[in-house]
């Protein structure tokens, strides 16, 4: 009879759309799960501030020993640790990172491969810290590409100049800005500009790139006031899987571009005592040793120091 061909057709069609509503609920349950999960240290199992907080009060203790007018951050995924985070110092060479991200995003050179001349610019304005190379991109891309990039990233204290090396940057900027620095550069030329960041020339690896940790890959741009100690900055990446670090440290009036490179060092060594290296972290022993530096520290580099 009819009403049961239609009444066959409509409980068929309800069973349809409760599996299609079942299947769409379980597919949204997984996406949030996804979304919700938290980022595991690779090697650790366990997120990273569960394993690992800066150590602060050990950094602060040595600035207090050094001469100059230091700052500097930490901020990882969920936390952020200051000392004066905003006190505001020039950017030196530091501000090349944010040039090469607002040149990248040009409207003229985002949709297209790179050319010869762009790579020949880049290249030495980053891993050589050159500065007629990055005259070159300031004047192409111009103080407001700066200023929206500075907008994009969420800083508060950031303010241009038409010299390039007096951008006003504080730490607590900087680490917002390099937290999360690829996601601002578009993604044909990503993988080039990280490699830059990653591929700084062996005589400017001090500070952080004396004593960056084992497990983790390293991206950063250093700044310093032409070898006199007016000023000597680093900015850093830290990348292990899915978990991040960013750390600024600002100094100026160090003396002498040696003893700055020292402070740098001196800093970035307290703040990263005990963060997990190599392929585990292994926690035994006494509640001391289980904080202990975990970090590799190279030999410092020789080089003729250029302007950065």
């Amino acid at each position: 009879m009819p009403w049961r061909r239609l009444a066959l057709a409509l409980a068929a069609a309800g069973a349809a759309i409760a599996t299609c509503a079942a299947i769409a609920t379980a597919r949204t349950a997984t996406a949030t799960a996804d979304a919700a999960a938290p980022c595991l240290v690779p090697g650790v199992g366990k997120p990273l501030d569960q394993v690992w907080r800066p150590h602060m009060l050990a950094a602060i203790g040595y600035t207090d020993t050094r001469t100059g007018d230091v700052a500097f951050a930490v901020r990882t995924g969920d936390r952020f640790y200051g000392y004066r985070p905003d006190h505001v110092e020039w950017s030196a060479s530091v501000v090349k990172a944010m040039l090469m991200v607002a040149y990248l995003d040009e409207p003229s050179v985002r949709a297209r491969a790179l050319t010869t001349r762009d790579t020949d610019v880049l290249t030495p304005m980053i891993t050589e810290s050159d500065n007629d190379a990055a005259q070159e991109v300031f004047d192409t891309v111009g103080q407001g590409a700066l200023r929206a990039l500075a907008a994009r990233a969420g800083m508060s204290h950031f303010a241009t100049s038409p010299i390039w090396g007096e951008t006003q940057i504080t730490a607590a900027d900087q680490t917002r800005f390099f937290l999360h620095i690829d996601s601002y550069i578009v993604a044909r030329h990503r993988p080039y500009a990280m490699s830059l960041l990653a591929g700084i020339v062996p005589s400017q690896r001090w500070g952080i790139g004396e004593v960056a940790p084992k497990g983790w890959k390293l991206y950063f741009k250093g700044g310093w006031g032409y070898s006199t100690g007016l000023l000597d900055h680093q900015v850093v990446l830290l990348v292990r899987g899915c978990a991040r670090i960013s750390i600024a440290v600002l100094t100026m009036h160090d003396g002498s571009h040696a003893y700055g490179k020292d402070t740098l060092k001196g800093i970035f060594a307290r703040l990263l005592r005990g963060l997990p290296s190599g392929q585990r972290h292994r926690r035994r022993g006494s509640e001391a040793s289980r904080t202990r530096a975990a970090i590799t520290l190279g030999r410092p580099v020789r080089g003729v120091a250029q302007p950065g």
